[in-house]
């Protein structure tokens, strides 16, 4: 079984606005509130091609009541752990001659709860895998990751870590059996600017120096880089199309490769899925389907 863990998902209201201005009573052309969190879009994008998952997060008040109703409509299974304190935050996405967004703040935990995630994260089997996504509220420990990811190593748990930064580095040690950083993430990991396509697999060897067995490396419209635990570099083209919405792409290329992974077994066919889920859900309003990534794999090379 598949696991996603996200912290402090969310309720995403998503609104159109013609002209939004700021000061004044702006009336929404379209909206629509969906789950939102990266844990959860992966979920969502391993159910879309067929695979089930369990998602693991923070819930609270009836904000977070309506975020399980529509994660299990959505086919997703779900082991939130009900908060007593605050609500399950809501961001606002509005889509104008700009973007904006507007985010929530999210539940308080206490260390009731925080017994209550590892002690199922610690059920959690050598036959499942992990997937650890986004960053980490105010109310829950700095150092949680690394905790997390200490059980899944004793417990032989393969797992994912999605994540940037000081939260990334700090669970390298654990060797994560996939990390998926952008060009951005590698420059601020290592205070550098990086301006080639060498120049990024050196700075990804340096992670798989530090831990991590494989790294993909999502580089937007120019596509993305993968150098797997057997040495091998790939590199491939974004198929062209038009990008309606970012967000989520990066999550379902994890989804994507994961999925790919699960299924072949093989590293390149697991990038190329990678790859063509990412782009199916930046060329959609919604996550990518099936039918969606099946037409783009084709283009991948």
């Amino acid at each position: 079984m598949f696991y996603t863990v996200t912290l402090n998902p969310a309720l995403d209201y998503i609104s159109q606005v013609d002209d939004f201005g700021i000061g004044k009573i702006n009336r929404t052309k379209t909206e629509k509130i969906l789950p939102g969190g990266k844990g959860l879009n992966v979920s969502m994008v391993l159910k879309n091609l067929g695979i089930d998952s369990v998602a693991i997060g923070f819930i609270a008040g009836f904000t977070g009541d309506e975020l399980r109703k529509q994660m299990e409509q959505k086919g997703v299974k779900t082991e939130f752990i009900k908060v007593q304190n605050g609500i399950t935050r809501i961001n606002v996405k509005i889509s104008s001659n700009q973007e904006t967004a507007l985010n929530g703040i999210g539940p308080d935990t206490d260390e009731k709860d925080i017994e209550e995630l590892l002690q199922k994260i610690n059920e959690i089997t050598s036959d499942d895998l992990v997937i650890l996504s986004g960053n980490i509220p105010k109310s829950i420990p700095k150092n949680i990751y690394p905790i997390i990811c200490d059980i899944l190593e004793k417990n032989n748990v393969t797992f994912v870590v999605d994540a940037t930064r000081e939260l990334l580095i700090d669970v390298l040690k654990y060797k994560p059996f996939l990390i998926k950083p952008n060009k951005e993430e590698l420059e601020e990991t290592f205070k550098v600017k990086i301006t080639t396509k060498d120049e990024l697999v050196t700075y990804a060897k340096k992670l798989q120096d530090m831990g991590a067995q494989n790294v993909l490396i999502s580089l937007g419209g120019d596509g993305a880089i993968l150098l797997n635990k057997e040495g091998k570099v790939y590199y491939s083209k974004a198929p062209k199309g038009k990008v309606i919405n970012t967000v989520g792409a990066g999550d379902s290329m994890v989804a994507g490769f994961l999925a790919g992974y699960k299924k072949t077994k093989d590293y390149e066919q697991a990038f190329k899925m990678g790859i063509a889920t990412g782009s199916a859900s930046a060329f959609s309003m919604d996550l990518a389907t099936a039918k969606e990534v099946e037409d783009l794999l084709k283009d991948i090379k």
